[in-house]
């Protein structure tokens, strides 16, 4: 009997460090204050496209440097080995950590970590978009990002490289070859926008589909080959609407799902007339409630 429990409880542990390596920032430090960032609204044609500087939307994780610290949208740390962020200035940086297309995984494994691996943290790069609070419009804002980038030596601190286009036309044939190398889409930022936080016309993201983020309300079990594991997420957005979430799950995720009280990524394309994301397939966890494993 006592080898049977002991062979039991072993086999919990296992599945809680497993569910654990699922969930960004599962176990976490006390966080720091959640910083104001500039968030994007969703592309529409009606807009003059030379107005903007175009960019490709990385699949990483949003990163705002506070002069000593990398911070995410929720406020919790990055603790990045002191080598990373050496020669970083002390004033503030908005960017995306990230290693590569097609890695978002291995990023986070890499970030969340509350004791880095500097082998792993030698894969990722601080690509930065924005200078946070710096006068002038984001075109010389961008001039002077690109001159900080000459006086450090830093090889981890990069610039997302920044282009101009004339039309909706050029604009998608970029976007539909940005996806076919494994890119997630693409970014616009107004010339002549002054820093400001908050949603805004002046930062819109451009893709194939949409995306937006809901928290995970339950787990509806599964049926046929998905018996006893996840069949659908029921989850709930900002504004109230539940809907459930069935496709886009890998085995694993599905044996292990994200948490009750998740932050998660969905794609979907377009709304019913009563606001349900038509066709929403999970994308990815981006944030999750803390938890405290007692082994």
């Amino acid at each position: 009997m006592n080898g049977l429990l002991k062979k039991h409880n072993k086999k919990c542990v296992m599945m809680l460090l497993s569910l654990v390596t699922l969930i960004p920032f599962a176990v976490i430090a006390t966080p720091l204050h959640a910083p104001e960032l500039l968030l994007a609204k969703v592309y529409k044609e009606q807009i003059i496209l030379s107005d903007y500087w175009v960019s490709e939307k990385y699949d990483g994780v949003r990163a705002y440097w506070d002069g000593k610290f990398l911070i995410s949208r929720q406020g919790n740390r990055y603790i990045a080995p002191s080598w990373f962020t050496q020669g970083f200035p002390n004033y503030p940086l908005d960017g995306e950590l990230w290693i590569a297309r097609n890695r978002f995984e291995a990023l986070l494994s890499t970030v969340r970590k509350e004791t880095p691996i500097d082998q792993e943290w030698k894969q990722v790069t601080y690509q930065l978009f924005e200078l946070p609070n710096a006068k002038g419009n984001f075109t010389q804002r961008l001039s002077q990002l690109k001159n900080l980038l000459k006086t450090t030596s830093n090889p981890y601190l990069k610039l997302i490289p920044q282009y101009r286009l004339q039309t909706h036309q050029q604009l998608m044939k970029n976007l539909d070859a940005t996806v076919k190398i494994g890119g997630e889409g693409l970014m616009l930022h107004y010339a002549g926008a002054a820093y400001h936080t908050g949603r805004s016309p002046y930062l819109l993201k451009v893709k194939r589909h949409q995306d937006a983020e809901a928290t995970v309300i339950q787990h509806l079990q599964g049926k046929g080959k998905y018996r006893g594991k996840l069949g659908a997420l029921l989850v709930e957005t900002p504004d109230g609407v539940q809907f459930r979430i069935g496709t886009g799950f890998s085995d694993q995720e599905r044996q292990y799902p994200p948490v009750i009280g998740a932050v998660i990524t969905y794609k979907f394309f377009g709304k019913t007339r009563k606001g349900i994301p038509r066709f929403a397939s999970f994308l990815r966890v981006r944030s999750a409630p803390k938890v405290e494993i007692m082994i």
